[in-house]
């Protein structure tokens, strides 16, 4: 999917990023600057998507076992690992996917390219839920990560998501105490306007009914590394509070 705004040079230059060239197998499809206020204007500013569709990526089907597999070139805003996540809970499976801009872009408009071409290459639609669900994704965990890390930021989205899909958690309540476990769990400060964004992000999720083993199974790696993150955590919270008794009883 290339950006429709691309200049004949523009164009070269992301294709030498995307290891393609003209003669390469590849179905091509265009995304328009339209398209991208489409998904893109209920998060960000008209000013801040800008005029021009210039993102551009590939998309390969992989067998499964492959998971989501995401890799960018010229993109300063959205990491790989965010990308992942966002495309995951749009419910893309199986994937190798690769960015690339011209120049130095946010990045943000990519997504919508990558699920343009996920459905023209699978013949299967993505509905509006998931793909407002998966925006909304991408932009709160950029929005967070300006506070605490794009690292911990993909971290702890993923383990409230992952939190609500599996316990099927709907109710405002239910939601917040899971954004605040998963934040102890992993050691991380957030503040209640980081708090409000991911309740609202996941008031959405909740009604997408994920499947949590496909999860886990299209991003093994980052669950595997939260799961572990989680796990030495709560084995550290239990080492202090052995010590701490001890001290209190000698202390006594």
């Amino acid at each position: 999917a290339l950006g429709a705004d691309l200049t004949a040079s523009q164009k070269k230059k992301v294709l030498e990023l995307l290891n393609l060239d003209d003669n390469s197998d590849y179905k091509v499809i265009t995304v328009t600057n339209k398209d991208e206020h489409e998904y893109l204007d209920s998060y960000l500013s008209s000013r801040v998507i800008g005029t021009r569709a210039l993102s551009s990526v590939t998309v390969e089907q992989k067998d499964d076992g492959n998971g989501v597999n995401v890799t960018t070139q010229n993109i300063s805003y959205c990491t790989s690992g965010m990308y992942r996540n966002a495309l995951i809970t749009a419910g893309i499976k199986n994937a190798d996917v690769k960015v690339a801009g011209p120049f130095k872009i946010s990045g943000t408009a990519a997504l919508v390219g990558v699920m343009k071409a996920y459905e023209e290459m699978t013949g299967k639609k993505i509905s509006e839920k998931s793909k407002d669900a998966a925006t909304d994704e991408l932009i709160t965990t950029g929005e967070v990560a300006e506070n605490i890390g794009s690292d911990d930021a993909e971290k702890l989205i993923a383990a409230v998501k992952q939190k609500v899909a599996e316990d099927n958690l709907s109710s405002p309540s239910e939601i917040k105490q899971a954004i605040e476990e998963s934040a102890n769990d992993l050691n991380i400060s957030l503040s209640d306007a980081d708090k409000e964004k991911i309740q609202n992000l996941m008031d959405k999720i909740s009604d997408l009914d994920l499947n949590v083993s496909q999860l886990k199974e299209q991003a093994k790696d980052l669950y595997d590394k939260l799961n572990n993150s989680g796990i030495l955590e709560k084995i550290a919270v239990f080492f202090r509070s052995v010590v701490k008794w001890i001290g209190n009883l000698f202390g006594n």
